[in-house]
């Protein structure tokens, strides 16, 4: 699965979001990102203990501050979330539920929390999500942790929680790689999302 920049991928969601019409089908896109840190629109800096030399980008989506880095799948959804009859809170329990449909697939047993989105293993993260909405469209998406090092979590407080844990595919059984079980995902999200219009995985 390609590495991606993280500011020229960011670039080129929001100029397809821009030039998109009624007729331009959904999009997901699925890639890796070099190491990066990301801290959402209203993120605070008190989260980020401790660089390490780790880029830190402000990005524009929700959220507070989360790693990316290889070894973790990012599926950015591009959708019309009006043709798709979507609001935000039932797109992000979509987005959820396909992680915890794939997880379930592997007799993991997965979990949203209300108070925190995302989707959690035993109380710990293994998929972040964040979104923009712009023009009743979207950008932005979903990371799962997959076989990557999870050490950079340690440096910030995950999604703005002090202490909250992470964990990753690897760590739980699942020996598939990065490629297959982006593919299993991409599945699950137009399973969950998509089924109402004609969509295009890259």
């Amino acid at each position: 699965m390609e590495l991606s920049d993280y500011r020229t991928t960011w670039q080129a969601m929001k100029d397809f979001t821009d030039s998109r019409t009624e007729q331009t089908a959904d999009e997901i896109w699925l890639l890796q990102h070099p190491p990066v840190f990301t801290q959402g629109i209203a993120g605070k800096a008190e989260h980020l203990l401790c660089s390490h030399d780790i880029d830190v980008i402000k990005t524009d989506r929700g959220g507070q501050i989360t790693y990316h880095g290889p070894g973790q799948i990012i599926a950015y959804l591009l959708l019309d979330l009006r043709r798709l009859k979507l609001g935000v809170r039932e797109l992000v329990s979509h987005m959820e539920n396909a992680v915890i449909g794939l997880l379930h697939n592997y007799r993991v047993e997965a979990e949203a929390r209300h108070d925190a989105p995302g989707v959690y293993v035993n109380g710990a993260k293994i998929a972040s999500l964040g979104i923009k909405i712009k023009r009743q469209c979207c950008y932005h998406g979903i990371a799962l942790n997959v076989d990557m090092d999870l050490t950079p979590f340690s440096y910030i407080n995950p999604c703005g929680y002090r202490g909250l844990q992470v964990t990753q595919t690897k760590d739980l059984g699942i020996a598939d790689d990065l490629d297959t079980l982006a593919s299993k995902l991409a599945d699950h999200l137009q399973q969950q999302l998509l089924n109402r219009s004609t969509t295009q995985t890259s």
